[in-house]
């Protein structure tokens, strides 16, 4: 299992439960979590053959942004 992480604009409660219906359909991920209280709101995604760019673009697809922390 692999963990990457970026940097967001996802930033609070809400921000989560919208993203998150996006994240959960994404096979390659396990798990993830985002950490609202850091100032650059880290989201750290765990699974198997992760592909960044997926990932940046499924949280753009929920209309936030994401780039490799």
């Amino acid at each position: 299992m692999e963990t990457l992480q970026f940097k967001t604009n996802i930033n609070c409660s809400n921000c989560v439960a919208k993203v998150s219906p996006f994240l959960n359909q994404e096979d390659s991920i396990d798990t993830w979590k985002v950490d609202t209280d850091n100032p650059e709101k880290i989201l750290t995604v765990e699974g198997d053959d992760l592909d960044p760019e997926v990932i940046i673009e499924t949280v753009e697809k929920a209309g936030f942004s994401a780039k490799e922390a």
